[in-house]
């Protein structure tokens, strides 16, 4: 059970360790030439990050390295499963999104959620750089950071691949579908 502290404790961030470990391992081309070690060091002294990092898992995001900010000192991870992660689906764009439906509302939206958990939706340019590291939402969509002035017009964007081959579409911001969620990324 975790605390009110946003901070798991020691045999959950033990476990959390053990499974980006393996994943990590599992999963070389997505961080080439970046060492577990450094990583595991970064994230045993950012325990608010292991515990985001723990909401990315649990929402069956799979989170993994993607990348290593030199400028900024920092690793990446994004959301590696195959399919929009589970528990985040079914969620209209963003608050204003949310107040503008007149009926059936769903629970949340993708930004809310993304919020709560301390993580950014990706942004386009992020999604397409995503996918390059292999082939994702291929049943599935993502809603994706929105430009404001597509958002000011009603609009949200989302990403998804079929077809062999990367589509950025556009829909109703107040629109939400049981196969499309969100994608986060953290940088710890």
């Amino acid at each position: 059970m975790k605390n009110d502290k946003k901070q798991l404790s020691e045999d959950q961030a033990a476990m959390l360790l053990e499974t980006l470990k393996a994943r990590f391992e599992k999963n070389k081309n997505r961080h080439k030439g970046i060492d577990w070690v450094k990583v595991q060091e970064k994230l045993e002294a950012s325990p608010e990050k292991l515990w985001i990092l723990d909401e990315m898992e649990v929402t069956g995001g799979e989170p993994d390295v993607i990348g290593y900010d030199q400028k900024a000192g920092h690793y990446i991870f994004c959301d590696c499963a195959t399919e929009s992660p589970k528990e985040r689906r079914s969620l209209c764009y963003d608050r204003a999104a949310w107040e503008a439906r007149k009926a059936n509302k769903p629970e949340n939206t993708a930004m809310d959620v993304a919020a709560e958990m301390g993580i950014e939706i990706l942004n386009e340019e992020q999604y397409n750089e995503l996918q390059q590291l292999g082939e994702f939402d291929l049943k599935t969509s993502s809603w994706l950071q929105t430009p404001a002035n597509v958002r000011k017009l009603g609009g949200a964007i989302f990403g998804d691949r079929r077809f062999g081959r990367v589509f950025i579409y556009h829909n109703g911001a107040d629109s939400y579908y049981a196969a499309r969620g969100f994608r986060g990324l953290l940088k710890v």
